[in-house]
């Protein structure tokens, strides 16, 4: 991944053997993994559209993956996005373990009762989650770069936007069938979901592209 860097222009940090950006965007991404499932126990309301939370952080790793693509290359925000497997199962595999360990007596049951129903999702909806994941952050970083192959290192904000919201898309077509298909209708679902992403993507992701790419080569020049 060094000789990587050093091709894209980013100076290595003399410790770390990563650039700056590179190593402060890993950090972030791992916590937007993490923290993505809690929110999207959360469903927010749009207008006349409901979109579960965790799209918020999911739109920060559409982001986050597509800076360091621009910064540094498919192969290097491939690799980002399948180490971010590794936070990704290390929390879910701490929640069983949580989950499994009695509560102290003296905790208050209403709180137990809500810690509990918030962090125990079906194996369905866990598996679907994962899924959705991966294939759709890959699949972003593959349209994002190919795109810039097709239309040079210009249109950041178009390339980002198309990619984003083809794979918001896909996020939503994977995520919603694993998890809820035979369940109870998904049609409704699937529509409303796949709308108000698009819309979230058009709209937030192209601007904040900017500023995280301007923020990693800001990082990248300073000594």
């Amino acid at each position: 991944m060094t000789s990587e860097v050093q091709a894209a222009g980013a100076a290595p940090d003399a410790n770390t053997g990563l650039a700056k950006s590179l190593f402060a965007f890993a950090i972030f991404y791992g916590g937007m993994v993490c923290i993505a499932g809690v929110l999207g126990n959360k469903q927010v309301a749009l207008g006349p559209l409901a979109v579960e939370a965790g799209i918020f952080a999911f739109l920060l790793l559409v982001i986050t993956s597509s800076a360091v693509a621009e910064l540094h290359g498919r192969a290097t925000a491939n690799k980002l996005v399948l180490i971010g497997f590794i936070p990704l199962l290390a929390s879910l595999v701490l929640t069983l373990i949580v989950l499994g360990v009695p509560a102290a007596r003296d905790m208050d049951p209403d709180r137990l009762a809500a810690f509990n129903t918030m962090m125990s999702g079906t194996p369905r909806i866990w598996l679907g989650g994962i899924l959705a994941y991966g294939i759709s952050t890959l699949l972003n970083v593959t349209i994002f770069t190919r795109l810039k192959a097709s239309e040079g290192a210009k249109l950041l904000w178009l390339r980002s936007g198309i990619a984003s919201v083809l794979s918001q898309i896909v996020d939503t077509l994977i995520f919603i069938t694993i998890a809820f298909y035979g369940v109870f209708p998904i049609g409704e679902l699937l529509l409303g979901q796949m709308l108000a992403k698009v819309v979230l993507s058009a709209v937030l992701v192209p601007p904040l592209v900017y500023l995280f790419v301007a923020l990693g080569r800001n990082l990248d020049t300073k000594a």
